[in-house]
């Protein structure tokens, strides 16, 4: 068994763990490598037919590939899709151009807030890894949350020798990260192996100014700016991250808005 073997075991063990002590549980779909790769996990541990919904919370300002892949995929491995979105935000205009912060807060955290409600989920399967941020190092892989969604980084359940605290208080919910323990190079090498689809997004193109570049992250089109790279090919992305010293989200507006945004919008309940 080698590295991969050994990360994609420890995987499908913590979600099928997840969905035994939760039958009302979901997993959040972002249409990113991370949470496809986590699909493609899901559909293992379950032998290509995944029990529970997948969610995407949509705020009407993703890519349009991301729709297309989205689209595509949900038909073609017969997922159980959600799309969630904050309608009534998305109506009154809420926008990035109100500042970040309060965009992210309601077409996301609001948005995955109500569908939580409505389909009374128990349990989130989230696609994160350790070194993508540094305020998701001090997640746990199951890390419970309180009645407003609000998660307290500073009381986090210890998880000793792969010792998990799976169980939470009737008035909480508990968001699952099979992949705490992955990294972005790992992904890409996962992705290599397994021949898994990803968004064209990743791959470098040429623009019009003639420098190649592509996306190392991607979510919304207003927040997202690619980075330059020769990078067209899964082959020459895991080449590049071998030697690459540019950070992953170094391409995402919310993390650099202001300090510590993001720690502030996860104790809000963002993903």
């Amino acid at each position: 068994m080698d590295h991969i073997d050994e990360l994609e075991s420890k995987s499908i063990y913590i979600i099928r763990e997840a969905y035994k002590q939760f039958k009302k549980i979901s997993m959040l779909w972002s249409i990113g490598k991370d949470s496809t790769a986590l699909l493609w996990l899901c559909r293992k541990a379950f032998y290509g037919k995944i029990p529970f919904p997948v969610m995407h919370i949509d705020t009407s300002y993703k890519f349009k590939e991301i729709y297309e892949f989205r689209d595509r995929y949900a038909q073609e491995w017969g997922l159980k899709l959600i799309v969630a979105r904050n309608e009534e935000a998305i109506k009154n205009g809420m926008g990035p151009d109100k500042n970040k912060l309060n965009c992210c807060t309601e077409l996301k955290t609001n948005a995955l807030k109500q569908a939580m409600a409505q389909h009374n989920f128990r349990a989130l399967l989230l696609g994160i890894r350790r070194d993508e941020h540094g305020i998701r190092a001090k997640e746990r892989v199951f890390s419970p949350r309180n009645q407003e969604f609000q998660w307290n980084y500073k009381d986090q359940p210890p998880e000793l020798w792969d010792q998990f605290k799976n169980k939470s208080d009737e008035e909480t919910h508990l968001r699952v990260h099979p992949m705490l323990h992955w990294t972005e190079l790992d992904i890409w090498k996962y992705v290599q192996r397994e021949g898994m689809p990803i968004v064209n997004l990743y791959l470098a193109k040429k623009y019009p100014d003639g420098v190649s570049r592509r996306y190392r992250s991607i979510g919304c089109e207003t927040c997202c700016n690619p980075v330059e790279s020769e990078a067209d090919t899964i082959d020459k992305i895991v080449d590049e991250l071998e030697t690459t010293t540019v950070a992953e989200r170094s391409g995402r507006a919310q993390d650099k808005e202001q300090a510590y945004m993001m720690q502030k919008l996860r104790a809000l309940g963002y993903m």
